[in-house]
Order: structure tokens, then sequence, then C-alpha cells
């Protein structure tokens, strides 16, 4: 197969991915009252299971990268795509909580472990460059997924009922997953040293003994976590959220489906514009409209107001998600591209799983999202801050000996 239409089949089988891990959780937030209604389980609990599964996303992401850059990503993708088809497939059983954790902790991990350290690993490889256009392309298969799957799991459930809907899902993620682990490859030797690619392309750059031992890593680790409790919460809480401001079921699903197109633009943008502009002011710019979007939540009633502050948040939302990847890249180039940007995603988790059990609890609380949205501000706050404290010019990546 020619070399560009391989290239082609690899970003298919990322964005396929992408599509369908992250769509399929952002839809279990429309479960949350039928489980509710029928077990009598707090939003505090139905948060921690999904948390559970950011956790271990982290763990499993650093492991995962290194698998990616040892096995490739076909592999890798191929066992955790069918485990997480098959955590579905089981949670349509469930009958207590432990069982639901179980799942979670297991199941769902595997695959969210590796659907974008995999992918965009992969594709900063294949792209050299043009890393920041490409990621941005990936990750737009997570903006359809949240436009696609939320209203149709939302149908199913309205006509079947939740057991059958997760069913049906399951059945579906196993199909789509291992079409696209088997769309996916590792680049050949041949494209890693071709001429004209950029300094720390391929294998050059820092290893990750080197990098971690760097204040740029551990800057970039405590961003990650600082923003990652927005990226969990949000999604996880919103269709929920308009069902308490008043909308029905089908309206508040479209929140996330309006979330995931307005991320289209920001990752595209934001792709567009790290390439060009450099890693740091892309983070600058997202994190700017995220915590303006986050202030806004904070205070919106109205249901028309609520989709506009909606889609400002989207923007950031597919940026944030769009830019780590390359800026690895940018500041500790590829040699070990995978272990470096799975470790950092590992603290991005940390803060994503904590974060939807503190926005449930303060629900439980008080009754309102309205403190959750203004810690996630504050959140927000200091990680602009941090981002101020980034290096302006990309750090020149060391050569592989």
């Amino acid at each position: 197969m020619p070399l560009i239409e391989t290239r082609y089949r690899i970003v298919f089988g990322a964005c396929l991915t992408q599509f369908t891990v992250i769509g399929l959780l952002f839809a279990f937030g429309l479960f949350f009252k039928p489980l509710q209604e029928e077990f009598g389980w707090s939003r505090t609990l139905l948060s921690s299971a999904s948390s559970l599964s950011f956790f271990m996303m982290g763990v499993l992401a650093i492991l995962g990268g290194r698998m990616n850059d040892r096995f490739g990503p076909r592999l890798v993708l191929t066992f955790t795509g069918i485990a997480y088809a098959t955590g579905f497939l089981l949670l349509s059983q469930i009958t207590a909580p432990w069982q639901m954790f179980a799942i979670f902790g297991i199941f769902m991990g595997l695959g969210l472990g590796t659907h974008d350290v995999v992918t965009l690993s992969t594709i900063a490889r294949w792209f050299e460059n043009r890393r920041g256009i490409m990621s941005g392309v990936v990750k737009t298969g997570t903006a359809l997924g949240q436009i696609t799957i939320p209203p149709l799991a939302a149908a199913l459930l309205l006509t079947y009922g939740w057991r059958q809907a997760l069913i049906v899902l399951g059945l579906a993620a196993l199909v789509l997953l291992l079409i696209a682990a088997l769309s996916m490859d590792r680049p050949p030797d041949l494209l890693r040293a071709a001429p004209g690619t950029r300094a720390g392309s391929g294998s050059g750059g820092h290893s990750f003994p080197e990098a971690r031992v760097t204040r740029l890593f551990w800057t970039l680790c405590a961003i990650q976590f600082l923003f990652f409790p927005s990226m969990m919460s949000v999604p996880m809480h919103l269709a929920i959220h308009g069902t308490d401001l008043g909308m029905t079921t089908a309206r508040a699903a479209t929140l996330l489906s309006v979330l995931g197109a307005a991320s289209i633009a920001g990752r595209l943008t934001v792709g567009t514009l790290s390439d060009r502009i450099g890693g740091r002011r892309a983070f600058l710019m997202c994190f700017s409209i995220l915590l303006a979007s986050l202030i806004a939540l904070t205070g919106v009633r109205a249901h028309g107001l609520l989709f506009a502050v909606v889609a400002v948040y989207g923007f950031s939302h597919g940026g944030l998600f769009t830019v780590v990847s390359p800026i690895v890249a940018e500041y500790f180039g590829m040699r070990a591209h995978g272990a470096i940007f799975g470790t950092i995603l590992f603290f991005g988790t940390i803060g994503g799983a904590v974060g939807p059990i503190i926005v449930g609890w303060i629900f439980d609380t008080t009754g309102s999202y309205r403190l959750a949205f203004a810690m996630l501000a504050t959140l927000a706050a200091i990680g602009l801050a941090l981002v101020l404290t980034l290096p302006r010019k990309t750090v020149a990546p060391r050569v592989a000996a």
C-alpha cells in the first residue's frame, strides 16, 4: 500500500478509536437517573465509579505508552478494545455497586488507558511535520463521538431500557474498536529517517529518565492535573445538569452534541495554530477560554444561554485535548514520546478521577452545581498561571545515542 494511503488509514483508525471510546464514556452520564431510580445510588457513587476508570486510565496510560513504543498500536488497541466493549456488556448485568466499580476499574480503565496515548503517539510518529493539525484531526473523532453517540444512547435508553441499551452499545463498541485496531500500525524506519523532518522526529529527543528530571516535565504534569478535572467533570455531569434545569432527556443529550461540535472547531483550530505559533501560545488560548466558560457556567440557568456557554467551553475542551501530544514532541522529541506523554496523562487522570467525585459530592450536599463549577474555574486559573511559566521557545531535543 502506498505510504500516503497507509498514513490516512492510520488516521482513520485513530479517529474511530477516539469516536467510540469517548463517545460511549460521555453517554454514561445519561444512565445516572435510571440507575438512581432502580437502585437509589447517589451521584457521588456513580461519579466515583467513572472516576475510578479515569484513574486507571492514567495508571495504564504509562504502561500503554511503553507498550506502544515497543510493540506498536495494533496489538495494544486490539486487546484494550475488546476489554472496553466487554465492560459495557457486563455493565448491563450489574445489581450491586461493587460490580460497577470492578467493571469501570478493570475493563473501562483498559480501554481508556490506551485510546489517547497510543493513537496520538502513533500519529506524532507518522506526521512529524504536521503533528499539531493531525492530532487535531484525530481528536475530531472524540467530538464526533460526543455528537453522535449520546443521542443514540438516549434513544436506546428510552426505547429499550438501560440494560438492553448497554448491550447494544457494547456490541457496537466491539465491532468498531476491532476495525479501528486493525487499521493501525507503527511507521516504517524509512519514514523516521525521511529527509526534511525536523529535529526531534523519529528516534531523536530525550529519553524518559532525562525528561523526568526536568522542571518542564513536572510543570506539564501539573498543568495536566489542573485542567483534567474540568475535561472529565463537565461532560459527565452536563446532561443531568440540563435535566435539573428543566430540560427533557433528549434535549439535555444535545448539550453533549453541542459540546462535541464546538470541540471540533477547537481541535482543528488549536492543532493548526500549535504547528504555527507553538504549544505554549496555543495552551494560553485554550486555558483563557476554559476559565471564562467555567465562570459563566456558575451563573447560567436559561437554556439558550447554557447552550452558548457550552459551545464556548467545547472549543477549549477540544483544544486542550489536542495540544498536549504535540507540545510533548516539541519540548522532548520522539525518542520516548509514548512514555513521557503517558506519564503526563497519568497526572491528568488523577485530577480527572477526583474531579467528578467532588462535583457529585458538592451537588449531593448543596443541591446545585454552582460551587462545583467555581472550583473547576479556580483550578483552571492556577493552570493558566503555570502555562505562563513554560519556555517560549522549543527546547532543543537531545539525539539518541
